[in-house]
């Protein structure tokens, strides 16, 4: 599972770390979309932000107790869902805090059009989110991975090391 705040890489790496370890990849926001038949977007604007809480929660815990195997990222604010933090700590997965400074997080989430809690101001926001959520994904990270000014490849090959992957009863490296 890949936590963190928006622009992290949570998608991005987690796709390179899915392919490199030929494993499906999963994005929480896309399979609530997939759910519903509902962009996230038009569900924050229809049905608030807690709705759209609920069904993340959905498809985490089915993820969890699914048999999901594979990489899983999750939406910046999942963590502020206690039942979320509960099942990620009880899961026994490993669930890796992607982070990164305001300023790297700034310039890749731009104006923030396509992120309802980012709209207006994304860095303030992004300010905001990070003092409200760090100590959340810090509550239920097994590993801290730092992405500022570092490539997704590179962030993979780390996690790979960090997690002592192995394929094909080989260790894989960076």
């Amino acid at each position: 599972m890949l936590v963190g705040l928006p622009g992290t890489g949570k998608t991005t790496t987690g796709r390179r770390l899915a392919a490199r370890l030929d494993v499906t990849f999963a994005d929480s926001d896309v399979l609530v979309e997939q759910r519903t038949g509902r962009r996230v977007v038009d569900i924050f604007a229809a049905d608030g932000e807690s709705a759209f809480r609920a069904l993340e929660a959905e498809v985490i815990r089915d993820a969890l107790t699914g048999g999901f195997e594979g990489i899983l990222a999750l939406g910046g604010g999942a963590v502020t869902v206690e039942a979320n933090r509960v099942a990620l700590k009880a899961s026994g997965v490993p669930v890796v805090l992607l982070r990164s400074s305001i300023r790297t997080l700034s310039r890749r989430v731009g104006t923030g059009a396509s992120r309802p809690l980012l709209a207006g101001d994304p860095r303030g926001r992004l300010v905001e989110l990070a003092r409200e959520r760090d100590p959340l994904y810090r509550e239920v990270a097994t590993l801290v991975v730092d992405t500022d000014r570092r490539s997704s490849a590179r962030v993979c090959a780390e996690l790979v090391d960090l997690l002592g992957v192995h394929v094909s009863g080989k260790s894989v490296s960076g």
